[in-house]
């Protein structure tokens, strides 16, 4: 494994006068042709999760979420857990704020503690970007209830409550993760697939029949900046669902985002170029997340070359600018597909840095 490990990180700055408008610069932490996994694996074994990101994702790897373990490790379980004086329980009806911290809280946190120390002995002397994630403050406040049953995201007190110990949660999270890998550039990937639903009014309420009013843009800015500035980790955003509102998440302040690019429409090519032309990284899920026959290497990166070609940005900036990644979570995969799939996304990768045309 220690082969694997770079001496230090290759940064992969923006060289000037490369792109047509450049309204920000932006540092990209991993090097020109990587890529990268969004988060959850198949399976229970820390140990074997990590290692096979190690392995397959040496220019940028992460920690593994598996919630097939069950309550607790899963997206919204895992990321609660986080909350400081905001226990959780689980509840038939999902994840719902409690008076106490209980068993649920606890396995939460077990989960959690294993993981950081299978990191902590496999990533012995690891120096690089590594990158970790955690569901995004409205995500999370359209799924946690609060202890009446009602969604968090109805009550606006009970939001910003949720964004503040949020934030300070990740926080501690993210400095844990720096003291068991002190080489880590610590990337921290916030997950908000629930963002545009609650953006365009479409969250369910608790009951189902009605839907809850939806949260207004400057709104939903100021939460989600508030939760990124709270920590000096390197910030990106994750959002595998439709009509990714990429200009509210640049205000923010992601310096990358991770989309599903089988659900990117031409209408958004404005906004994506837009996101270009301002530096930011793009993390491009071009690989398929569950089982199948995987395409071959030069199909799978045409999608990719053919949205850049289309948006008239220089072949040569596409390997330095986009991280190639499955769709989304391998969660729903087989142990041997997620090895699989994240090895054609390095080799992608690869292909794209070296032949970029």
């Amino acid at each position: 494994m220690g082969g694997h490990f770079r001496a230090e990180a290759q940064a992969g700055a923006i060289p000037a006068g490369r792109l047509p408008v450049v309204t920000e610069r932006v540092s990209h932490p991993w090097p020109t042709g990587t890529a990268t996994g969004l988060g959850s694996h198949p399976g229970g074994d820390p140990t074997e999760a990590q290692r096979v990101v190690l392995g397959e994702l040496p220019e940028l790897p992460y920690l593994p979420e598996l919630p097939g373990r069950g309550p607790g490790a899963d997206m919204i379980g895992r990321t609660a857990g986080l909350l400081v004086e905001l226990p959780v329980e689980l509840q038939p009806s999902g994840w719902r704020f409690a008076d106490r911290p209980g068993r649920d809280a606890r396995r939460t946190r077990d989960h959690l503690a294993r993981d950081l120390d299978t990191l902590e002995e496999l990533a012995a002397g690891y120096e690089g970007p590594f990158k970790i994630q955690v569901a995004g403050p409205w995500t999370l406040a359209a799924a946690v209830e609060l202890r009446h049953g009602d969604r968090t995201l109805k009550d606006p007190g009970a939001v910003r409550d949720l964004i503040d110990s949020l934030a300070e949660g990740t926080a501690r999270h993210v400095a844990e993760v720096r003291k068991r890998v002190p080489g880590a550039q610590v990337l921290l990937q916030v997950d908000e697939p629930g963002l545009p639903a609650a953006l365009a009014g479409t969250v369910p309420t608790a009951s189902g029949f009605a839907r809850l009013p939806a949260v207004e843009a400057p709104v939903a800015e100021d939460g989600l900046r508030r939760m990124l500035a709270a920590t000096d980790a390197w910030p990106l955003v994750h959002c595998c669902a439709p009509r990714v509102p990429y200009a509210l998440l640049r205000r923010a302040g992601a310096k990358a985002i991770a989309i599903d690019l089988s659900l990117v429409p031409r209408r958004e090519d404005d906004e994506i170029g837009e996101t270009i032309d301002a530096g930011i990284g793009l993390l491009l899920g071009a690989v398929p997340a569950t089982d199948t026959a995987l395409p071959p290497l030069a199909a799978t990166a045409a999608p990719i070359r053919a949205l850049w070609r289309r948006l008239g940005f220089p072949a040569a900036r596409l390997a330095e600018q986009v991280v190639v990644t499955p769709a989304c979570g391998l969660a729903g995969a087989s142990p041997g597909y997620a090895r699989a799939a994240l090895g054609r996304c390095r080799e992608v990768a690869r292909m794209l840095h070296e032949s970029p045309d």
